[in-house]
């Protein structure tokens, strides 16, 4: 396990909360849309705070209240668990499962530079916020301030990965208020 720095295609998949157990299981908080794929991980990469990284091989998992207990070769006392308190599981890019036509992943659409349909930029996505109602919430920043769109078809028009764009239909109201 050697450790480096973590490579901009990985995607997190978890955080470690703290250690749950006497033998150094952690508990994890899931940070995925797909927590079914905690019980067949073997191998992930833990980044801790400082953003130094390892790979870690994962030897048991379990669900325990809406979180994942995980077994991580070579943690095996609660001090040594503790000390991964705060760190990511992460996994390639590359491993993610194929979405359909027309969905993304929220980590492709953060920093795409926003534009209203006439080509007008708005700014950049700077974060996509969960609020518990029907649709995230994109958070666009740019020189006009703050943005807030639902991330629903009504407003997205097309999301160009490869050219780094998302070009949104923007709410008359909007620019009565810029």
């Amino acid at each position: 396990m050697t450790a480096g720095k973590a490579p901009d295609d990985w995607v997190t998949i978890g955080r470690i909360v703290r250690p749950q157990g006497r033998k150094g299981e952690v508990l994890t908080e899931v940070l995925s849309d797909h927590p079914d794929r905690f019980p067949s991980l073997r191998k992930a990469h833990l980044v801790d705070p400082a953003g130094t990284t390892r790979l870690v091989e994962i030897t048991s998992c379990w669900p325990h209240k809406h979180r994942m207990v995980l077994k991580l070769q070579g943690v095996d006392s609660i001090d040594q668990a503790e000390t991964l308190r705060g760190a990511e599981l992460r996994i390639a890019e590359a491993d993610l499962p194929r979405l359909p036509e027309g969905s993304y992943y929220h980590h492709q659409l953060k920093a795409l530079q926003v534009e209203d349909g006439s080509g007008r930029p708005l700014g950049r996505v700077a974060d996509i916020l969960e609020t518990g109602g029907d649709a995230p919430v994109l958070v666009v920043r740019g020189d006009q301030g703050e943005l807030l769109l639902p991330l629903v078809h009504d407003f997205i028009r097309q999301v160009d990965l490869e050219g780094g764009r998302l070009v949104i239909a923007v709410p008359e109201f909007l620019y009565a208020q810029r």
